[in-house]
């Protein structure tokens, strides 16, 4: 469902503009974007904006930057984040952009961990290299994680998780941890669940996770 158009989308969103990378002229370093440099991780899709503000606050000593597409979906997590309950997270920043540009804004190998979390599994027959795990994606993302880097993938999609499974073994990539269970897995306690996520596993939904080594 598409999401209908937010009022004043534009200065909600610039209001939020101390968390908010301005679009670069260049690919530059991430880290000039924190006070303090930590390593970064790096969520793409970040939807709302749970997972990224629940991960700044639980991981204060790593620096996190949420990348969303949808302008108007990114004003709500970038709300979310002004308003955090305790305090606003100084290690976290929003990008407004598309994945398939990642280069345009991040330098090379300034990655530690990238995160896709219920990403849009275009199930449609000739749609399968607008996956965020088709390889084309892959080799985008090897060139902004550092080597020996991670990807951290959630999906409730079982044809996507198998999918990126296959295209993970195309590209050479090393799954150093998998389960077709998230949430009864040795993994559950540290999750932090995105709010599309609690949606579906209160209705028993299973989850499917991987953790690829770059």
């Amino acid at each position: 469902m598409r999401m209908r158009r937010k009022k004043h989308g534009a200065e909600r969103i610039a209001a939020c503009a101390e968390i908010l990378i301005s679009p670069p002229t260049e690919a530059s370093d991430p880290q000039t974007y924190f006070a303090m440099p930590h390593s970064l991780h790096l969520e793409i899709g970040c939807g709302k904006g749970d997972f990224a503000v629940g991960m700044a606050a639980k991981y204060p000593e790593n620096n996190w930057i949420a990348m969303e597409r949808v302008s108007d979906v990114a004003c709500l997590a970038l709300e979310k984040a002004m308003n955090a309950k305790d305090s606003r997270p100084d290690n976290l920043r929003f990008l407004i952009g598309d994945a398939k540009n990642l280069t345009e804004w991040l330098i090379p190998h300034s990655v530690d961990c990238l995160y896709l979390n219920f990403s849009d599994p275009w199930p449609k027959k000739g749609y399968a290299k607008r996956r965020l795990t088709h390889q084309g994606f892959l080799e985008l993302y090897r060139t902004v994680i550092k080597p020996g880097g991670m990807l951290k993938l959630k999906t409730d999609n079982e044809s996507l998780f198998d999918f990126s499974l296959e295209q993970f073994a195309v590209c050479g990539l090393s799954v150093e941890w998998q389960t077709r269970d998230l949430h009864r897995s040795d993994k559950a306690s540290d999750n932090i669940m995105t709010e599309y996520e609690r949606n579906f596993s209160e209705k028993g939904q299973v989850i499917y996770s991987a953790w690829v080594r770059f």
